[in-house]
């Protein structure tokens, strides 16, 4: 199947027996693109191959192909021509990482190409030496910390961590409208897609003038866009949500940020905890304050 317009080409194309065709002999024939651009987009992710039952890009333009395999090529020149934002490294182990991911950045590609998440930009810092794997997500309006496996066993051991609801995530969020007095604690229990889902925060200051409210946030559940719909049924919509509430658009985009990560480590045996402001010892130690005591 190919579906072209001028800038927005789609193929998923079996190979057929005795073509004998590489990738990109296959895909310049079909598409009329040059190689270098589909080697661009090769490399930038837009392009897949399944293989039975496995599905996975494909990057070497010239991987030889055979009868049954099919190739797909996703070619958007407007996504291809994004420059991603550079996430920062904030601690990494033999068996995990932890990055501060920018707002606007996808955790993990689409079928477009995954230049522009985090999941490959991390892949390129490591000079392409270590494998990577998801174990969970952040929205792509939000910003905030990220952990990254490196193998398969450390990819299973905290996913299985988040599945149990035993990392504690703190997020510091701002809304529209005064939410409380400071110091003010409340817990939101509605449900979301009509699964319980519980939210606890704390008002840290509040802007008159601004109209507007900063509130830690520690999450039980996580469901889809839980702090940002919750907040939204409440009256008091994160400021910049570009889906969620009114009146709280603006041009500096989504005030929702995931400032700390707090679980026992399956491999070294302890609690760690890992704050956003690297080197601030007191902003860690309000936060885990906050999280441990303050919140209900």
């Amino acid at each position: 199947m190919i579906n072209m317009d001028i800038n927005r080409i789609t193929i998923r194309e079996t190979v057929q027996p005795g073509s004998g065709a590489t990738a990109i002999d296959l895909l310049a024939m079909k598409t009329g693109l040059s190689k270098s651009r589909l080697k661009d987009a090769m490399n930038k992710g837009a392009v897949w191959v399944q293989r039975g039952k496995k599905r996975s890009r494909l990057r070497r333009a010239t991987a030889a192909l055979s009868a049954g395999d099919r190739i797909e090529l996703y070619y958007d020149e407007e996504i291809l021509s994004l420059q991603p934002p550079s996430p920062m490294l904030i601690h990494d182990t033999r068996h995990y990482s932890v990055w501060n991911k920018p707002a606007g950045m996808l955790t993990q590609g689409t079928d477009y190409g995954d230049h522009c998440s985090l999941l490959r930009q991390a892949e390129l810092a490591f000079g392409m030496k270590r494998e990577v794997f998801p174990v969970h997500r952040l929205d792509r309006e939000a910003s905030g910390l990220v952990l990254i496996a490196h193998t398969k066993t450390a990819a299973a051991k905290l996913s299985d961590l988040f599945q149990k609801q035993q990392v504690q995530k703190i997020y510091r969020v701002v809304v529209r409208g005064i939410a409380g007095p400071p110091g003010s604690c409340r817990t939101i229990e509605i449900p979301l897609d009509s699964k319980p889902a519980s939210s606890h925060y704390r008002v840290l200051s509040a802007d008159a003038e601004a109209d507007t409210s900063t509130l830690v946030f520690r999450i039980e559940t996580g469901r889809l866009h839980q702090i940002r719909r919750h907040c939204a049924a409440i009256g008091h919509p994160v400021m910049g949500d570009p889906k969620h509430g009114s009146g709280n658009k603006n041009q500096e985009g989504m005030q929702l940020m995931a400032e700390m990560l707090t679980f026992r480590c399956p491999f070294a045996g302890r609690d760690v905890s890992y704050a956003l402001k690297e080197g601030s010892k007191a902003i860690s130690q309000r936060l885990r304050r906050l999280a441990n005591r303050e919140l209900p």
